[in-house]
């Protein structure tokens, strides 16, 4: 073997072997409930310094899950309010809304105000929520619901489609929306062609992969920075979205979190928790 041969291995060695043992911050999040356990991602790197920073000098002990909605998403961490802060004068971070971290069920993203105040799309200073949601089929997904729908009511009025506008009446009638749902989907494709227009919208194989098998709220993708992912206690945080709830979706009984950090290397997180490490883009 020739020298140059083996400098180019030993070099491949080299950096399977650094990647390996790369240290990472893994956060835990202690609840009544159990642990949650997560990664926070390198490519996020605002919010990912930004969280470890409040972990790891405790800010965010004490804090609760404060918003929980079964099938949507459990959020908290609303470290301002805990500590008393003039609401004018809580912190944002900029957005770092990337197409490859989107919103499958397990992830991590920033809570933040809406665009009529907050058109930069900025994230809170503090407050994340864990993605949980539900399953989508592929017709689900790759659908512009509100053109759909608008496209859907001019359709109905053609004369040639009387009976699809009287079994429309009838299931609106008797407030079986789901079935109705499922009847506008399956018009789609006749509508677009009927009326010459685009009733579809653009999903990576990625996220029609995650959305069909294991669920999500892909209605946020794109609207808020997806940082972290939980690699263990994903049915934690649905325990914690079943609890009962009050006004503004707040849990009578209050879950309170502390939240820790601890550095491993990579292969020994994917050894102890199965997770797969993607190359970031």
């Amino acid at each position: 073997m020739s020298l140059k041969s083996f400098l180019g291995i030993a070099l491949v060695v080299f950096v399977i072997i650094g990647c390996a043992g790369q240290k990472e911050q893994v956060i835990r999040i202690d609840t009544r409930h159990g642990e949650i356990v997560a990664v926070l991602f390198d490519d996020t790197p605002v919010h990912k310094s930004n969280f470890l920073d409040l972990a790891e000098s405790g800010r965010f002990d004490s804090t609760e899950f404060h918003r929980v909605i079964p099938d949507f998403m459990v959020q908290g961490g609303d470290v301002f309010s805990k500590e008393e802060m003039p609401a004018e004068e809580w912190p944002t971070l900029p957005a770092e809304i990337l197409p490859h971290h989107f919103h499958k069920k397990g992830m991590i993203a920033a809570a933040r105000q809406g665009n009529n105040i907050n058109p930069e799309r900025r994230s809170s200073g503090s407050q994340f929520y864990i993605v949980l949601g539900e399953e989508y089929t592929e017709l689900e997904l790759t659908t512009d619901m509100p053109k759909l729908q608008a496209a859907f009511m001019q359709y109905v009025q053609l004369q040639s489609q009387d009976s699809l506008r009287m079994l429309y009446n009838q299931l609106y009638e008797q407030e079986e929306f789901d079935s109705l749902t499922q009847v506008i989907l399956s018009k789609r494709d006749e509508i677009e062609q009927s009326l010459n227009m685009k009733l579809t919208k653009d999903m990576s194989a990625e996220q029609i992969q995650a959305y069909t098998t294991v669920g999500g709220t892909p209605h946020l993708d794109g609207e808020y920075t997806v940082f972290g992912e939980v690699i263990s206690g994903i049915d934690v945080a649905e325990k914690i979205a079943q609890e009962p709830r009050a006004s503004r979706d707040r849990p009578v009984n209050p879950v309170y979190m502390t939240v820790k950090v601890e550095s491993m290397s990579r292969s020994q997180i994917e050894r102890e928790f199965g997770y797969v490490y993607q190359n970031e883009k």
